[in-house]
């Protein structure tokens, strides 16, 4: 075995090995040195080996720690119940691999079945090697079964887990002073607590149960009794939020209550409802209380005091309602908090679904036409597998912003520049009924931002706004500096004090309600009609505004217009050490060297291949530890491309050491997202450069020449 091959087993052992459950391999071969053998090899990959001399040994060494069992066909020849009843003996999670090694014989088939058997029934979980094999081979099955016994590990927790909140739910449920119900879609009660079953539903809900409708007694607001189908329960289930009605309950034996009943609907992420959450409150000591006081305004004054007593209580009882009400909105608030978790990641496979439809689609028709010789038409199909493409690298490019994710090039920007820089495209963006206007600040100090997300902020900002203004308008876009001081911070969580620089963008369209403006920044939440947006545009301005260590603020009003306004850090002065824009045009290269540090085998295979279409030598390397190796030969390299994220050590780790032994080599990074390159000022050394994935081949062949010095 190449020690290669040795290397990457450890590592991923490295896990079962140091577990503190399922981390040691039980060993049975009781003829030659076979035992001492295997252990010793194990041993050498960092294994805990346990040499059991007999069947009954192995069945006495059942215990937590054991992760998989080496046993040979001669240790089988005797009696096995010690064995069944270890098993038997184990929990319903627990199926320890066996793994049977056989000698090879004629007309092995029927041979390796019968030596199956001779394990008990209830071991079912048996890989059967046959002798002779490779040390490669046996540690494959042996990290195999490590690995399957960790999952069982892993299940256990989960299904204790899952016991553990099952049982606190049911605690909750069955203590609380109120009655609560989950009902089906059909109006079926399938989780009701003691409070709940007290008035006798039990199975369907009143508006729908004939037999129990008399029982319950409300009138609408005006007076007349409420009709079955207008119960809270039947009203849920059509998808209506029902606060709470009162309910006068007449019980088949007892006094009537007074109750107050509520509804909700449960819905899924496609707004379909689910069922609903019914509540009952036991209100009949405050209905009865009211009522005396009523009573108490016609008697004799000498009882006013008793009744202002019971009036307190009441009130008393009214506060706690109360204050019982805002603990349940601060759950509610949390609940909406984990459905924007579960409206992003629908959003997400919503689009990446449409967008990998259009690229597989694509190359399969491709496919098919290169295989019948038609490619009169193939562009056609590689420009919409291409603009598919590129529309999930946008996505992708979106959702990093959001995350505070996306790797930024922040550096001092004249920002009054960037925005006037940007009127032309704008003027063309908007209708003829819209009119443009651009203040810039005098005196405008350079902000610290990456100018390439802040012009695509303005444009997603100056975008949403013309979309606001479908009967024409006015569209502002305004700088200014500020200064936050500590009193004006403490008021707004997560706002430092400093000077900043802001951008504006304002608009005198149809504006939005408080409620509205409280969800803007949600991820895929959109005021557009539906295939007219994304729902991104906001949550990354806001994402890139948080990056950058600043802050976004809204303010709108209906029918008066909403403006949005990015606070950027200041800076003393601007950075103009870096070249303008690159040109698009394709550089070639001539013969120079290129070591390509790629452990994606796609990606390496398409950059080498494209390097070598530039012009270039490509060398390349599938992880560090081969990369290192070539650095230490003393080739001669003119540059290295290298990933970010590799295994073992990241890109910036392995340039470190390149430096070593290649000080002036040039040093460019690709990465698609790595946490640690996300500020590019803190992430790169001298002659060092980063791009992002998905990147175009005039972009990297324009950075390479750059790096390279190449006209």
């Amino acid at each position: 075995m190449s020690a290669r091959r040795l290397l990457s087993w450890k590592i991923a052992e490295k896990v079962h090995r140091t577990a503190p459950e399922g981390h040691r391999v039980l060993i049975t071969a009781p003829y030659g040195q076979d035992a001492q053998s295997v252990a010793k090899l194990l041993a050498q990959n960092g294994y805990d080996i346990l040499i059991c001399q007999s069947i009954d040994e192995l069945a006495a060494a059942f215990d937590e720690h054991v992760g998989a069992i080496l046993v040979t066909e001669e240790a089988l020849t005797g009696q096995l119940g010690a064995l069944r009843h270890a098993l038997e003996a184990q929990p319903a999670w627990s199926d320890i691999p066996f793994i049977l090694l056989a000698g090879r014989q004629a007309g092995r088939g029927i041979a390796a079945e019968a030596i199956r058997r001779r394990l008990p029934d209830n071991a079912t979980n048996v890989v059967l090697l046959e002798r002779p094999l490779s040390s490669e081979s046996l540690l494959s099955a042996i990290a195999s079964a490590m690995k399957a016994r960790q999952k069982q590990f892993l299940l256990r927790d989960q299904v204790a887990e899952l016991d553990a909140e099952r049982r606190r739910l049911s605690t909750l449920l069955e203590n609380l002073p109120v009655g609560v119900a989950f009902i089906g879609p059909a109006g079926d009660t399938q989780l009701v607590n003691p409070a709940f079953r007290r008035f006798d539903i039990d199975g369907t809900i009143p508006g729908l149960d004939p037999t129990i409708q008399p029982r319950w007694e409300a009138w609408d607001a005006d007076g007349n009794r409420l009709e079955p189908k207008d119960f809270p329960g039947m009203r849920s289930l059509r998808g209506e939020n029902f606060g709470g009605v009162e309910f006068l309950y007449h019980p088949p034996d007892g006094p009537d209550v007074w109750t107050r009943v509520g509804s909700v609907p449960l819905k899924d992420e496609d707004d379909i409802v689910t069922g609903a959450i019914s509540v009952i409150v036991d209100i009949d000591e405050q209905k009865r209380a009211q009522e005396a006081l009523v009573d108490a305004a016609r008697t004799l004054e000498a009882q006013v005091a008793e009744r202002t007593a019971d009036l307190k209580g009441a009130l008393d009882r009214l506060e706690a309602e109360a204050a019982e009400r805002k603990r349940a909105e601060a759950a509610l608030r949390q609940s909406q908090k984990m459905e924007v978790v579960g409206q992003l990641t629908g959003g997400i496979a919503h689009d990446f679904n449409n967008m990998l439809t259009g690229v597989i689609g694509a190359i399969d028709i491709m496919k098919r036409r290169i295989a019948s010789g038609r490619i009169n038409e193939i562009d056609r199909f590689m420009d919409a597998a291409a603009t598919s493409a590129q529309r999930a690298a946008s996505l992708t490019a979106r959702l990093l912003a959001f995350s505070r994710r996306q790797s930024l090039d922040s550096r001092a920007t004249d920002i009054n520049a960037l925005v006037l820089s940007l009127e032309e495209f704008l003027r063309r963006t908007m209708t003829e009924r819209i009119e443009l206007s651009i203040a810039p600040a005098d005196g405008l100090p350079p902000g610290i931002a990456d100018a390439n997300q802040l012009e695509s902020a303005i444009v997603n900002l100056a975008i949403n706004a013309r979309d606001a203004m479908p009967d024409g308008g006015k569209l502002t876009i305004e700088t200014r500096a500020a200064d936050l001081d500590d009193a004006y911070c403490a008021t707004r969580p997560g706002v430092r004090p400093g000077s900043y620089v802001i951008v504006s963008v304002s608009d005198t369209g149809v504006g939005m309600d408080e409620k509205m403006v409280e969800k803007v920044f949600e991820p895929f939440f959109t005021t557009k009609p539906i295939g007219q947006g994304t729902g991104l545009g906001l949550s990354m301005v806001y994402g890139f505004a948080k990056q950058s260590n600043g802050q976004v603020r809204i303010h709108s009003a209906v029918g008066t217009g909403t403006t949005v306004s990015i606070f950027l850090p200041a800076a003393d002065v601007v950075n103009d050490s870096e070249a303008s824009a690159t040109s698009a045009t394709i550089r070639e290269g001539d013969g120079q060297s290129v070591l390509l540090v790629e452990d994606d085998d796609s990606v390496r295979l398409l950059v080498c291949d494209v390097l070598e279409e530039l012009g270039y030598r490509t060398f390349e390397a599938a992880e560090p530890g081969h990369a290192c190796e070539m650095l230490r030969s003393g080739q001669h390299f003119d540059l290295m491309v290298s990933d970010v994220g590799l295994p073992g050590m990241n890109g910036r780790q392995l340039a470190e050491i390149a430096r070593d032994h290649h000080p002036d080599l040039p040093i460019l990074f690709v990465t698609g997202y790595a946490e640690n390159a996300a500020i590019r000022a803190d992430f790169l050394g001298t002659n060092m450069a980063l791009i992002t994935k998905p990147f175009q081949i005039e972009v990297l062949s324009a950075k390479i020449s750059e790096m390279l010095g190449v006209k």
